[in-house]
């Protein structure tokens, strides 16, 4: 038996979605739906038994679970980076992932777990997964901090060569429409240029970056789950691992594939970073995947033109699911 959470969002359902392209359906999928659309990425997913966060944390807490685990991919957060309730992220974020960590420790379970790029703050030290340098890196939002949180909590105790843990870099793909306002751009950009014809990227506030040409580290959620996988099958692959394309790209760039896959003629018009982002916004990640390439992960992500078309072709001006 298979454990996932955060079953329901973008990545977890990507993971489902990748576990049963291998054939694997004992699976217990945890979210919390709510009023949200997300349950539509489930409809094309083959899963044992599904659970409400609160039950499902409830019964790991009174140890009542009564099944054999083989592995559990905790996805499971709030991964909104403009979340401003503290209290509500740590909670949701830290402290729901320690208690399953404790968990699994206890049982002695296979635990990995979705930590974030956010941790790295402004790249001033790099995008290293080297974990020496925990207790350096300084979040820029609150989300990222509750990310970091348990990262630094597992390092404390001294659990981190029994855990592993995910950094993932910004993904976008299909089953992320649910997100709102924390949909990719790639997302965004397709109702926005089919409703107008242009496409709104921010201006840059800093001398050294023309606009647009701020850069991130964009992965696609179907390597995102390649690289999961891979670490589910390597036992070995214990700490903390970035999970990106190992590639900085432009927003520009980003925008000329989108505008390419949609057959329409590049129109980008540069607005106003919003006042409450300009102090923490990241002009620059790239990850470095040299510990995931060391344990003998060789697949190279999919190119940005060829990923966005993916997405953009045979999903979304489809309406279409991973697993459809």
């Amino acid at each position: 038996m298979y454990i996932v959470t955060g079953a329901a969002g973008l990545i977890g359902s990507s993971v489902i979605w990748g576990l049963n392209q291998r054939g694997i359906n004992d699976i217990i999928a945890v979210d919390h739906l709510g009023t949200s659309e997300k349950w539509m990425n489930l409809r094309a997913l083959s899963f044992a038994d599904y659970l409400e966060k609160d039950a499902f944390r409830k019964k790991i807490a009174d140890k009542s679970f009564g099944k054999e685990i083989k592995a559990f991919i905790h996805l499971g957060a709030c991964s909104a980076t403009t979340e401003l309730n503290g209290s509500y992220l740590v909670d949701n974020n830290f402290q729901y992932t320690r208690e399953m960590a404790e968990f699994c420790l206890y049982e002695g379970i296979r635990f990995l777990y979705a930590s974030s790029s956010a941790t790295y703050g402004d790249g001033s030290l790099g995008y290293d997964d080297n974990i020496e340098q925990l207790g350096q890196l300084r979040p820029l939002n609150m989300y990222g901090y509750s990310k970091h949180m348990f990262d630094l909590w597992a390092k404390k105790h001294g659990v981190l060569d029994r855990l592993t843990g995910l950094k993932f870099t910004n993904v976008y793909g299909p089953n992320e429409l649910h997100k709102g306002d924390m949909r990719s751009v790639v997302c965004k950009a397709y109702e926005q240029i089919s409703e107008s014809g242009k496409l709104n990227l921010f201006k840059s506030h800093r001398p050294d970056y023309a606009d647009g040409e701020q850069m991130r580290d964009f992965l696609y959620v179907k390597d995102a789950v390649d690289m999961v996988l891979f670490l589910l099958d390597h036992p070995q692959g214990m700490g903390i691992f970035n999970i990106g394309s190992g590639k900085a790209e432009t927003w520009n760039s980003l925008a000329r594939a989108i505008f390419s896959a949609m057959k329409r003629p590049e129109n980008i018009e540069y607005v106003e970073m919003p006042e409450n982002l300009r102090g923490k916004y990241q002009y620059y990640t790239c990850a470095e995947m040299r510990r995931l390439k060391a344990l003998g992960y060789s697949k190279p992500a999919m190119s940005l033109n060829d990923a966005i078309a993916d997405y953009i072709c045979n999903y979304t001006a489809q309406g279409k699911f991973l697993g459809d």
